[in-house]
């Protein structure tokens, strides 16, 4: 009887007949170009499967090389933002430097057109007080600088030492509430007193007869008649004038010529008299001071 199922061959004889093939396939590709359009065939059906198996590595170097260009942008901007601070910082201290050289110019041309002895001396105080006009200043009396010291700018007079210690002094301006001096008129010579107001940008004449010959853009000189300040040094300018018929005197309103919230340097005048009893100009009698 002829069996159902034929036994085909064992696994190894199709091992050997594997091996053979094998063999021959390397001989014929090593010595012939046979297979050469196979294989091309091949490579060309293989390529889309090794662009797909490849897309993770790619996509892993693309994310990582745009992390590092994203954190190297970043270093580089706040690399670049602490350049900008330091230059920044350097242009406003230079500008602050030629601020400062341009002020101590205009001291030196002013300390040569002034008659008397003067020092050079740097604001290093400002009173907390809102309702008085001081400034400390880094120059006392072991400098020369007595109480009543007269003390300006460039521009013109800002006050004058109303205390001097050993080595800083304090000084009220002429804008403070509680001061006064003698002024007069650059064209004409009329004489009034400049009382301050308690506003750094506002004087006010006292005691200016209605009738007295002045008007607005009149230039104000200190008189030296107070004994303090000396005599000739701009005071302010005019800027308003109001009469009225039914009062005695006028209402005049002056803009100081000193920079009195802005100078850094002034010069303090140190050949003065010794201080007067009762101390400020503005506490003398004005009857007295005209």
């Amino acid at each position: 009887m002829k069996p159902l199922f034929t036994r085909g061959p064992s696994p190894e004889s199709r091992i050997v007949v594997l091996g053979l093939v094998a063999t021959a396939l390397i001989l014929i590709n090593l010595y012939t170009d046979w297979l050469d359009p196979a294989r091309e065939r091949l490579s060309s059906l293989a390529a889309p499967f090794y662009w797909i198996t490849d897309t993770p590595s790619r996509v892993g170097g693309w994310a990582g090389e745009q992390l590092r260009t994203r954190e190297e942008l970043l270093e580089e901007n706040s690399r670049l933002q602490h350049q900008v601070m330091l230059l920044e910082q350097q242009a406003q201290l230079l500008a602050a430097v030629r601020a400062e050289n341009t002020q101590l110019k205009e001291l030196m041309n002013s300390a040569e057109s002034v008659d008397q002895r003067v020092l050079v001396a740097q604001v290093i105080g400002v009173s907390p007080d809102p309702l008085e006009h001081v400034l400390i200043i880094d120059k006392g009396r072991s400098d020369g600088v007595q109480q009543g010291a007269a003390i300006m700018d460039a521009s013109g007079l800002l006050g004058q030492v109303i205390e001097a210690g050993d080595i800083s002094s304090r000084v009220v301006l002429i804008t403070d509430a509680n001061h006064a001096l003698p002024v007069q008129v650059l064209r004409n010579s009329v004489r009034a007193v400049a009382e301050g107001t308690g506003d750094l940008y506002r004087l006010k004449l006292r005691h200016l007869a209605n009738t007295s010959d002045i008007r607005e853009g009149d230039l104000l000189l200190s008189s030296g008649l107070g004994g303090r300040f000396p005599a000739g040094y701009p005071v302010g300018e005019v800027t308003s004038v109001s009469r009225d018929p039914g009062r005695a005197f006028a209402d005049v309103e002056v803009q100081p010529r000193g920079r009195m919230n802005r100078s850094r340097f002034v010069l303090a005048v140190i050949d003065v008299e010794p201080p007067v009893e009762n101390g400020l100009e503005g506490s003398a009698d004005p009857a007295a001071q005209d």
